[in-house]
């Protein structure tokens, strides 16, 4: 791996390490994070929230300025901007935090999934709808 790419993993594996203030996962894995980049002027970060009407827009911005500049303090300048266009959705979210929410299938419930005779989809023995599993409370 070159120093670049070395470089903006670790930004956004530090980046990941701020957690979503209502639901706890990473901001990385939440896909709130629109580019992360560290270049010779330093690192530009754009971030979104989950609704334009976020009342935790201050605490991630103040949140996303204090890791940085702690844990990245030879960068030469560090600009983070909110982001709300394009808006966030939930086709952001990463595996990881599908996962979190439960949201993904069960290894035994992908294999019974595709047991099922073709053109009947296996309801989940959970949730009892088709694909996916109910997410489960919030609060971990």
């Amino acid at each position: 791996m070159n120093m670049r790419n070395k470089m903006q993993e670790d930004l956004t594996d530090v980046l990941n390490e701020i957690d979503d203030p209502e639901l706890g996962i990473g901001i990385v894995d939440m896909g709130l994070i629109y580019r992360a980049e560290w270049n010779a002027k330093g690192i530009d970060v754009e971030f979104t929230t989950t609704s334009p009407s976020c009342p935790f827009e201050e605490i991630l911005f103040q949140d996303i300025n204090d890791i940085l500049s702690h844990r990245f303090h030879e960068a030469t300048s560090i600009r983070v901007r909110l982001v709300l266009d394009p808006p966030w959705t939930l086709e952001r979210l990463s595996e990881n935090a599908r996962r979190k929410l439960g949201w993904t299938r069960t290894e035994d419930e992908s294999s019974a999934h595709s047991s099922a005779a073709p053109g009947k989809a296996k309801l989940s023995r959970r949730c009892r709808t088709a694909n996916f599993v109910r997410p489960r409370n919030f609060i971990n």
